[in-house]
């Protein structure tokens, strides 16, 4: 029973960290508009993200516009493309491994081999998790340097958007839940006690039962 609620709540955590990781990566709002200096009112936002860049107005209108091409993007974001990506299909892939070695289910007998399953599973999403978690950090290191550095203009500075935070606890999720399916253990197969039954009294050869059976 214990080990079923653990591999629930890993499972759990791990579910939603995928979903906030697949949204992480879809937010346009890795970098965002740093307001410093003189840029203090501007007429708009600019957000920058994997797969697109948003400006937005003062007014509330929003216009995006889709990367032209991705030889022509920087390393930083062809590596969190890549990298987001794989970790993504790795969760895919981690949730049916984990499904098919849950007790809930059937397509595994042993109980054994079902937990190996489970604890695969969880391993996958755990690495999932650093594949996730490198451009984050590369992403948030990129900016940190281009803000504190000189020869930056500050009309190109950018601050760590919520794409990033989303990401970060994703990764955190990802981390927990996994380690979680990798400490489930095989629910065991005892009952308890052990049932024995005496040996069946026979007859004795004139048709009648032996009267020692009934003391």
């Amino acid at each position: 029973m214990a080990s079923a609620a653990l591999e629930i709540l890993g499972l759990s955590l791990c579910v939603f960290g995928t979903l906030l990781e697949m949204t992480a990566c879809g937010l346009p709002t890795w970098k965002v508009t740093a307001f410093i200096e003189a840029n203090i009112v501007v007429a708009q936002t600019i957000w920058d993200g994997l797969w697109m860049s948003c400006a937005v107005q003062s007014t509330g209108q929003m216009q995006c516009k889709m990367h032209d091409s991705m030889l022509a993007l920087n390393h930083d974001l062809q590596a969190a493309r890549a990298l987001t990506v794989i970790s993504s299909v790795m969760c895919v892939i981690g949730l049916m491994v984990v499904i098919a070695g849950a007790q809930c289910t059937n397509c595994i007998k042993t109980d054994s081999v079902k937990a190996r399953v489970v604890n695969v599973g969880g391993a996958i999403y755990i690495i999932s998790a650093i594949f996730m978690l490198v451009p984050l950090c590369w992403m948030a290191n990129n900016i940190i340097s281009d803000f504190y550095n000189p020869q930056v203009p500050a009309s190109q500075k950018r601050e760590i958007g919520a794409a990033l935070y989303i990401g970060w606890a994703a990764t955190a999720m990802l981390l927990i839940g996994g380690s979680v399916l990798c400490c489930s253990c095989p629910a065991s197969g005892n009952s308890g006690y052990s049932v024995k039954y005496a040996p069946s009294k026979r007859a004795t050869p004139n048709g009648d039962y032996d009267k020692r059976n009934y003391v």
